[in-house]
């Protein structure tokens, strides 16, 4: 980088340097409030007005407002170091920030349905444009995977919102179930190449894991097929046959998980936690494998342990591992966050396996980890880098 690119860089104020500090920030304190506004509703609490229904935000806003502002964060972020070129900082980066969080509070304010439909639609396709422009220029056709999931992840929020607009529960149903599983896929194919990459240098292992690209593109393939079959609707009936792409996924994320483990990794927070997470997504497959063979009566416990504990649980652990590497800082998190590791995971199980009288020990769960995260990190991504360089 030239010394005027560096001085400009500078001259930006921290929070808006690189696309992961508004993002996690924000996205942190959203799935905050958002789980526990949730809460508040299931037991009678409140019951705010908003368009289709308080369901239909709740199906909305997981995937779409909070798992999309993470994933956004990360991407904006790490798309530099996969093209050499600068990320998305100042100006460009607060209004597509900016879009982000005025289509969060669209939903609690008297806008007309068609513009609160383009505000949702419009940050997910300039999300993609400024993604697509990157790689596409510096040709970078290893990461055109994330490009296509991205796009679909595009297709499953109009499906979603267009069954908003028609007043369909069955669309919105599809559009959010197929979307969550498409982060599935993205969680999969981030943490295929970071956890690995985490755990050799968080233990010291000099040596590499071996990569299996083939392993990676049957993931990729299978999670893609499988979210295909929620938006078509087949996924919401129980099927036998439906059960082989989940088996096929539990075995491949199991065999990631085996090459994986080192007996080294429970002795360190970001490491069990990112582990802990991914094995979350092997439970979420096992769920709907045996769902669909008549072994488990309801779906939405292996959704939820996709939603709480893999999605949940991989973003937190990724949040707090990035955010110290990109401000400079050593890779040693705060203590507080095992505990919000813990809490989380506690959450995801409470949520799985207890009845509907424990979701609020679940939600609280889910809320103090959350709010462990922005209490420590708020600082770190509103401040300077410590040795520093720009970012």
């Amino acid at each position: 980088m030239q010394l005027r690119d560096r001085q400009q860089a500078l001259a930006i104020a921290p929070l808006w340097r690189l696309g992961f500090r508004p993002f996690f920030l924000a996205g942190a304190l959203f799935a905050l409030l958002a789980v526990a506004l949730w809460a508040a509703v299931l037991h009678g609490l409140t019951s705010p007005a908003v368009p289709g229904g308080i369901l239909a935000w709740h199906r909305h806003e997981m995937p779409f407002g909070f798992g999309l502002a993470i994933i956004a964060g990360f991407l904006l972020t790490a798309v530099q170091n996969w093209t050499g070129r600068p990320g998305l900082s100042g100006r460009p980066l607060i209004a597509l920030f900016g879009l982000w969080l005025a289509a969060r509070l669209a939903w609690f304010t008297p806008v007309p349905l068609h513009l609160l439909i383009a505000l949702q639609l419009a940050f997910a396709g300039l999300l993609i444009a400024q993604m697509a422009r990157q790689l596409i220029a510096a040709r970078q056709r290893n990461n055109y995977p994330i490009l296509l999931v991205l796009s679909l992840l595009a297709l499953c929020q109009s499906l979603t919102l267009v069954g908003l607009a028609l007043g369909d529960d069955d669309l919105q149903r599809r559009g959010a179930l197929a979307a969550l599983w498409l982060i599935a896929v993205m969680l999969s194919l981030i943490g295929g190449r970071v956890i690995p990459f985490f755990t050799q240098r968080g233990l010291g292992r000099v040596e590499a894991f071996a990569a299996h690209p083939w392993l990676d593109r049957l993931l990729l393939v299978c999670g893609v097929l499988v979210a295909a079959l929620f938006a078509s609707g087949h996924n919401l009936q129980a099927s036998p046959w439906l059960a082989l792409p989940f088996i096929v996924l539990s075995v491949l994320h199991g065999l990631r998980l085996w090459r994986w483990h080192l007996a080294g990794i429970w002795r360190v927070p970001l490491l069990w936690s990112l582990h802990l997470a991914y094995a979350w997504l092997l439970l979420a497959t096992l769920g709907m494998a045996a769902w669909h063979l008549g072994w488990l009566t309801q779906p939405s416990l292996a959704s939820h342990a996709l939603a709480v504990g893999a999605m949940g649980g991989l973003i937190l652990a990724m949040m707090a591992r990035v955010s110290l590497g990109h401000t400079g800082r050593a890779l040693q998190p705060p203590k507080a966050m095992a505990w919000a590791f813990g809490l989380l995971n506690l959450g995801a199980l409470i949520r799985v396996t207890a009845g509907g009288g424990w979701l609020w020990l679940a939600a609280l769960c889910w809320g103090v980890a959350f709010a462990l995260f922005a209490w420590h990190y708020a600082p770190m991504l509103c401040r300077a880098r410590v040795d520093g360089h720009p970012g």
